[in-house]
């Protein structure tokens, strides 16, 4: 039984030779697509790939605010959806507590579901209930 006062030295030379190793393909792999690469200029060369066609116009595009809160939406309702999968993989460990608490996380959600809903966030159009309000700014 070896001493427990002397240090255990922990050999790390095979990660050196697989770090070499790696460094030594990718270094390769660039080296040779400078070497056998085309070297052209043309008139679009130095512009943005767009499928193939010449740009015109400017590149900067406004997008409505609803595109980008329904990618939120969409995220934060994936992770959810993550997690109670997680919950499923390990449903029997869980337990009764672990039910219950899955139960109330679903029902945060279904609220922050109905609340979101409810202010109109999840429309993409305008509502009746916008319109009126509206019309009735402008009197």
């Amino acid at each position: 039984m070896p001493d427990m006062n002397t240090v255990q030295t922990i050999e790390l030379w095979p990660l050196g030779i697989y770090l070499l190793i790696a460094l030594i393909i990718v270094a390769g792999m660039i080296g040779l697509s400078y070497v056998l690469g085309q070297r052209h200029t043309g008139r679009a060369m130095g512009e943005p790939y767009e499928s193939g066609m010449v740009t015109t116009g400017a590149a900067h595009v406004r997008f409505d605010v609803k595109f980008y809160l329904i990618a939120m939406f969409f995220v934060i309702f994936d992770l959810e959806a993550v997690f109670i999968f997680a919950w499923a993989v390990a449903v029997r460990e869980a337990g009764w507590a672990g039910y219950i608490e899955i139960l109330v996380f679903i029902g945060v959600l279904v609220a922050a579901l109905l609340y979101l809903w409810r202010l109109g966030a999840l429309e993409w159009g305008t509502s009746a209930r916008n319109k009126g309000m509206s019309e009735r700014r402008n009197y």
